[in-house]
């Protein structure tokens, strides 16, 4: 049988520029779609991408498990913001170049300040999006810190 060939994304393209290995799941995709239907991946190790505003930073990158919320408190401390909120959905393609259910803390347009959820540094392998709905790709978390520049932090509920 022959093996599908997967269109690469800009995601995937920084990683092999980095030379970083990475491994990829597709799953089905639609607008009702619900993070449990994650192509046979373990819920926890997914984790998604917020896109958020900083009064001081400007835009910030939070890559969290899956199952967690979202602290914007302590998002705001972790990155040096007195406060932060969300972008708005408009303009998250314009800002990252992603769309909602495939925007990847790997290869905006932009390094912009990026948080990983302290979770990440006790797992071998985290799930994120590769940059396409129905796409993610599966790495180490140190090689996603490197990638992103980012750093691990204690931003969830």
């Amino acid at each position: 049988m022959k093996k599908k060939k997967i269109q690469k994304t800009n995601a995937m393209r920084v990683l092999e520029n980095n030379k970083i290995s990475y491994e990829v799941h597709e799953y089905p995709w639609n607008e009702d779609h619900t993070d449990e239907e994650n192509a046979g991946v373990p819920f926890d190790k997914i984790y998604k991408t917020l896109v958020a505003v900083g009064n001081n930073t400007g835009v910030l990158v939070g890559c969290i498990p899956s199952s967690t919320e979202l602290d914007l408190k302590k998002f705001a401390k972790a990155s040096g913001n007195k406060k932060v909120d969300m972008l708005h959905m408009k303009d998250l393609e314009r800002t990252t170049g992603y769309i909602r259910g495939g925007c990847s803390p790997v290869g905006m347009k932009k390094l912009f300040p990026t948080y990983i959820g302290a979770q990440a540094e006790m797992m071998e392998t985290v799930v994120v999006s590769a940059g396409k709905r129905g796409m993610q790709m599966e790495l180490a978390p140190d090689d996603l810190l490197q990638v992103t520049a980012g750093n691990f932090a204690d931003i969830t509920e």
